[in-house]
């Protein structure tokens, strides 16, 4: 379970997502007011990702930072209460807790649309992990990351242990997530974690907008079934007959010639 730095406040009652949707392009932004995920989060992200509706790409961004993890007071009292409870229940218990987080993270990573992270200053802990479940990040020069758990005494469970591996290689997984040493956005970049940095969050945002236009005109059958392909982590023969399979399912002589055309 990915946390960031103590003494970030609560969720203060207001909506902790915002989602919004124009043209084909939905964009979901973290609004708690101190940048951190707490347990409305989950809940509304999780929610938000049932209601993109005919949206066919996904733009993830914080209103500020991107996160700065996951905010410890407002989600100390669900963990505290499950880590009390006798040993026969307990493991069942935080499970039930860590669900909560999996199901929004777990349904970024299965949405069969395109989904951007577009990532301004800090994107630590859970943000980091829940960033690593999209399929795009892009960045400003001033982002920085970091996976800090293992200072915390707990190792990272929210996918990043899983995923970023496949993105950065194992070795930068691993100096990463044990080490819990931050990284700039010129190291992100060069290892593979953002794919462009822009000089700013307003050239961020509209390169992520213009990212988003571009992916929406293209077939949505096409970008799913890519998608699914990367995503499969199957041996290389079995992915390749997936893409096959894929194509022999769906794509038609009529979608063909228009491409052609």
């Amino acid at each position: 379970m990915s946390n960031s730095a103590p003494d970030l406040g609560q969720e203060g009652g207001q909506r902790a997502v915002r989602l919004s949707e124009s043209a084909g392009i939905a964009t979901l932004t973290f609004t708690h007011p101190k940048a951190a995920f707490g347990p409305a989060t989950w809940l509304e992200t999780a929610q938000a990702l049932g209601q993109l509706g005919q949206a066919r790409v996904l733009i993830v961004r914080g209103e500020r930072h991107f996160s700065v993890g996951l905010d410890v007071k407002a989600t100390a009292p669900s963990i505290a209460a499950a880590l009390s409870q006798p040993a026969a229940t307990r493991h069942g218990a935080f499970k039930a807790v860590v669900d909560e987080m999996h199901a929004a993270i777990e349904g970024l990573a299965a949405l069969p649309i395109p989904v951007i992270a577009a990532i301004d200053g800090w994107c630590i802990g859970a943000g980091l992990e829940l960033a690593a479940a999209c399929d795009i990040r892009l960045a400003t020069h001033a982002a920085r990351f970091s996976l800090p758990e293992v200072r915390l005494g707990i190792a990272a469970d929210l996918g990043g242990l899983q995923r970023l591996p496949g993105i950065v290689g194992r070795g930068r997984a691993a100096h990463l997530a044990l080490t819990a040493e931050p990284i700039d956005a010129a190291t992100a970049e060069r290892w593979g974690l953002v794919t462009e940095l822009h000089a700013d969050a307003d050239a961020l945002y509209a390169r992520a907008d213009a990212l988003a236009a571009h992916l929406a005109a293209l077939p949505p059958r096409a970008l799913e079934g890519t998608k699914r392909t990367l995503n499969g982590g199957l041996p290389h023969a079995q992915s390749l007959a997936a893409a096959v399979d894929w194509n022999a399912e769906h794509m038609t002589a009529e979608g063909l010639a228009s491409a052609l055309n």
